[in-house]
């Protein structure tokens, strides 16, 4: 250290090791199993301290009681996401490098806020998604979350791919049934409510027959719609899920190699003979000499009582 005449400078090499002990620190108590479980536990207690203030008449009875818990939830959350931000302290910018830290952060940081404070609706939203937090301590619902947040550009296209193909159907059911059937067909918006409903083949031979007292080729355009809504287009959005799932997995890995979490164990692969790897062949060949023994002996002594 060098004395200033305004106070004490600390050298950038004392700064930066008191930086890694805060680091290191915080991160073997994030890192705790025992750490995990209480914010589990405080979090799924706060998920039933929101249901039972939907009761009008237990939330008026505990009012005070009530918002007492509700501050101590919003401290323990606010002393996690601390933690967790000191974890990072050599490292601020990958603190919100990871999506999960960003989101608790916001969780906590708006309801610091004091348009928070004057709308109930939005504060109770708020509050709501703390919920959501669970996530984050459960791998494989982490990972579904994952795959739903990369799934979101593949729908995008799948619904513009949908409402096209919804748009088109709407026009030609108005230029076809509207004069016939104008509750169904009658405009735009009727034929686009009808032919939404009977994607999920609901009432569909109803309207198969309805279509066929007005011409057969109704046959032809309900089979056809139903062939690309209801199938084609299912499978194409499944595939996209899955193929987000995927994503999700690798790219959980990836962040459990980065903050250097254990990944599941492997079983080693032996090339060769497998009875080999294991000296199982060893063995076999071991009993065989010892019984190659033994006969040997039970000989010798044959011919010895002899």
């Amino acid at each position: 250290m060098t004395n200033m005449h305004r106070g004490i400078r600390v050298s950038p090499v004392l700064r930066g090791n008191w930086r890694k002990a805060l680091s290191h620190r915080a991160g073997l108590l994030v890192d705790a199993p025992v750490f995990s479980a209480l914010v589990m536990t405080a979090i799924l207690a706060n998920a039933v301290l929101l249901g039972v203030e939907t009761y009008s008449g237990l939330a008026a009875r505990w009012h005070d009681p009530l918002s007492v818990l509700e501050g101590c939830f919003l401290a323990v959350f606010t002393v996690e996401v601390l933690l967790r931000a000191a974890a990072h302290a050599d490292r601020p910018g990958d603190f919100f490098r990871n999506p999960w830290n960003v989101f608790d952060a916001a969780v906590v940081l708006f309801a610091f806020l004091p348009i928070t404070g004057d709308n109930t609706t939005l504060l109770r939203l708020l509050r709501l998604f703390r919920v959501l937090r669970t996530a984050r301590f459960l791998p494989q619902l982490r990972v579904i979350v994952t795959a739903l947040g990369k799934c979101l550009p593949g729908t995008v296209s799948f619904l513009m791919v949908g409402t096209l193909l919804l748009y088109v159907y709407a026009m030609v059911g108005w230029l076809c049934f509207a004069s016939s059937d104008p509750g169904h067909y009658g405009s735009l918006g009727r034929a686009v409510v009808t032919l939404f409903i009977l994607m999920s083949l609901d009432g569909l031979g109803d309207a198969v027959h309805a279509g066929l007292l007005i011409s057969p080729w109704s046959l032809a355009y309900y089979g056809s719609y139903v062939l690309l809504s209801s199938f084609l287009l299912v499978n194409l959005l499944i595939g996209v899920v899955i193929n987000s799932l995927e994503q999700a997995r690798d790219s959980d890995l990836a962040e459990r190699k980065t903050d250097g979490r254990p990944e599941p164990e492997k079983k080693p692969e032996q090339d060769g003979d497998p009875l080999d790897a294991f000296g199982v062949r060893d063995r076999i060949l071991a009993a065989r000499l010892a019984l190659d023994d033994a006969e040997r002996l039970i000989q010798i002594s044959r011919l010895d009582s002899r």
